[in-house]
């Protein structure tokens, strides 16, 4: 290529490095916009799902009262309350080995 040509080059080249880069830029400002909306819908979900679970943990600990299951237990499954002669104790007479081989 002679000089002359690579000069009427040059100008068009420098448009287009500018065009380019304008171009670039305005691509990633919306890229960055694009992630910060994923971001924040991620954090609405999080807090949904966080809220949700307190929710199950506070129902979980409603349910599973020991007055609320002592009256399900007496009203549906016709259970009765335990009465002392009723309890029948399984242990045996505990043994202690003193041996210090033992240890």
């Amino acid at each position: 290529m002679s000089k002359e040509k690579v000069f009427q080059l040059k100008p068009l080249l420098s448009v287009l490095i500018i065009v380019v880069s304008l171009f670039s830029l305005a691509f990633f400002q919306m890229e960055e916009r694009r992630l910060g909306y994923n971001l924040l819908k991620l954090n609405r979900d999080h807090r949904e799902k966080l809220e949700q679970k307190r929710s199950l943990e506070v129902q979980l600990a409603k349910i599973t009262k020991p007055q609320l299951l002592d009256q399900v237990a007496q009203s549906r499954l016709t259970l009765k309350k335990l009465q002392s002669n009723q309890i029948i104790h399984l242990s045996g007479p505990i043994k202690f080995n003193s041996k210090k081989e033992d240890l």
